[in-house]
């Protein structure tokens, strides 16, 4: 016989983080007090406990992206899902807008004309705000390398980096070049990660602020 628990709309949430609590004392796992709720987020909302072993976080990461956060920094993505995933309310108490790019208009067109990605041309769309921009990439990984592109060529330098693109195709050579500059950064090693995973992460912070 299926045993279904009984759990109340509001309770869900709450008991699904005592489970992911329990599971990962189960497994020995601990993680820094100031990357926990981050981490927990992530599996919650991916049910994957490998991201308590892969996501990385450069030196004072969380408190560095709380801190653009609090000054009005921006977050931009690299797909719609991401967009509509992230609590923009909570962003915009802040002065922060959340933007994506890809289906502008001469986003496409330049893309096309250039035979490159339409992430790659929005990173450098992105480029052009007048503010410190905290990138949240979860699908392309032809967006994070034209970030490091341009952070090399000495023509912008982002505030802040969440790389979590997901799939197989340059996606974990894209994620080590990201870990391998002076950005801050939260980056997922391997192939994992996902439009999800990078509005988990967003989210996640918002909600300690």
């Amino acid at each position: 016989m299926i045993n279904i628990e009984c759990v109340l709309p509001e309770e869900i949430e709450k008991k699904s983080f005592e489970i992911i609590d329990k599971e990962l004392l189960h497994r020995g796992i601990s993680i820094k007090k100031e990357e926990e709720l981050i981490v927990k987020r992530v599996i919650h909302t991916s049910a994957d406990f490998d991201y308590a072993n892969t996501l990385c976080f450069s030196d004072g990461a969380v408190a560095k992206v709380k801190e653009l956060i609090q000054s009005g920094a921006d977050i931009v993505t690299d797909t719609n899902m991401a967009l509509a995933g992230i609590n923009k309310k909570a962003l915009a108490k802040f002065g922060g807008k959340a933007h994506c790019f890809m289906a502008d208009e001469d986003v496409a067109l330049i893309a096309k004309q250039k035979n490159i990605t339409r992430a790659a041309v929005s990173m450098e769309k992105a480029a052009n705000i007048i503010k410190p921009v905290i990138f949240a990439i979860g699908n392309a990984p032809t967006a994070l390398i034209k970030l490091y592109e341009i952070l090399t060529e000495r023509k912008y330098k982002p505030a802040f980096i969440i790389g979590v693109p997901v799939g197989f195709v340059n996606v974990e050579a894209a994620k080590e070049l990201i870990l391998n500059t002076d950005i801050p950064y939260i980056v997922n090693k391997g192939k994992k990660g996902g439009s999800s995973i990078a509005a988990a992460i967003c989210n996640a912070i918002l909600y300690q602020m």
